[in-house]
């Protein structure tokens, strides 16, 4: 075929394409997938590694590994934008690739002051390899002194930090934080009344103190600052205050959604180069919005590997259909989870055990591509 194929990120929606490399290579095109990490991260079991459920191994996928054995090409670099016009991709180290066909499964990220980025007592929730160095920083501290740690944001992500931090605690035996969620007005605002309750009443039984007073004005490294005026001391900092998509597409002047991901068409495909495609948190689907889940980005994977090889050799695309309801678990720490699937709500022990043995499965099937490939 003498084309590029060019995959931005090796996330949870490139998993199938990743896994079939071979299978382009062989019809002569050359692909290349470019990404800031040489092993991707399973965000689901971010905060499980946190508090010592998980180690790193066990939650990441050798992407380098499986591209370069398959005939690909690896970039470890990160996308800053593209020209859509010239078919070109710009990283931040100034490398320039080109493309015939190109896919975005380059995530969300958590905005935080750049001036924090290096701040070894202050973490975003994302990109997941800060919670591993989060998590060392942390034993150190409980090792030393009684310390309040503080997560800015009301969302699941709050939850399932507070209750796993509460884990890496409990496993160092030392000295045991004070836990603060500071959660504006409402927390866990998105979910229904007795998710938020089973959530709400594990977490303060742990001693987790959930805060919906007000919300943060400015963060500082030892203090928060609250509209009202209010103020409070902090040793140790998690910022967790809702994720927005990939800057690359604003930045590359292509259309985007409210929330500026790319947007795409029901084939996940750029409203306006049809040679551009997406999928995972990065994107906004067009005939409806999608909430920020992997379930989606895994859904999207036959999809998008499908239309990839469509758009190479110019053969008809599949449209995605989200599917229905989704089964949505939360590991709130402690060996407590809560689950969700249409209105039926569980939590305790037994909605943990369902997490843990649907995000292993997972890993093990992706895993098992490194041995293959």
């Amino acid at each position: 075929m003498n084309k590029n194929l060019v995959l931005v990120g090796g996330g949870h929606a490139h998993m199938m394409t990743l896994e079939n490399i071979g299978k382009f290579v062989e019809k002569g095109v050359k692909v290349t997938v470019i990404g800031p990490s040489v092993c991707h991260y399973y965000s689901g079991m971010g905060p499980g590694m946190l508090g010592g459920t998980y180690t790193p191994e066990d939650i990441r996928f050798a992407t380098k590994e499986v591209v370069q054995r398959q005939g690909g090409v690896f970039v470890k670099d990160k996308v800053v934008r593209i020209d859509p016009e010239k078919k070109q991709v710009y990283t931040h180290t100034g490398q320039k690739v080109s493309y015939d066909v190109i896919s975005f499964n380059a995530g969300s990220y958590v905005p935080m002051p750049e001036a924090f980025e290096n701040n070894d007592h202050i973490y975003p929730v994302k990109p997941i390899e800060k919670l591993m160095d989060a998590a060392d920083n942390l034993k150190a501290l409980f090792a030393q002194k009684k310390i309040n740690i503080s997560i800015v944001g009301g969302g699941p992500s709050s939850a399932e930090v507070a209750g796993n931090v509460w884990q890496l605690a409990k496993k160092t035996n030392r000295h045991m934080p004070d836990i603060h969620i500071f959660a504006g007005k409402k927390f866990m605002s998105r979910f229904p009344g007795n998710v938020r309750l089973k959530i709400i009443s594990s977490l303060e039984k742990r001693g987790v103190q959930i805060h919906e007073t007000g919300y943060v004005k400015q963060i500082q490294p030892d203090e928060i600052y609250f509209e009202s005026g209010d103020t409070f001391s902090t040793d140790f900092l998690f910022i967790a205050m809702g994720v927005k998509p990939s800057t690359i597409f604003e930045a590359s002047g292509l259309p985007v959604g409210p929330d500026k991901g790319l947007l795409v068409n029901q084939y996940l495909q750029s409203t306006d180069y049809p040679e551009i495609f997406g999928g995972g948190d990065c994107i906004y689907f067009e005939d409806q919005p999608l909430d920020k889940v992997g379930v989606y980005a895994v859904r999207q994977n036959p999809i998008l590997m499908h239309n990839l090889m469509a758009a190479l050799e110019g053969a008809e695309l599949k449209p995605f259909d989200p599917g229905p309801d989704y089964l949505l678990i939360f590991n709130i720490g402690g060996g407590q989870g809560v689950l969700k699937k249409n209105n039926f709500v569980f939590g305790g022990k037994i909605a943990f055990i369902i997490k843990d043995y649907i995000d292993r499965k997972f890993m093990k099937k992706f895993q098992a591509i490194e041995k293959v490939a």
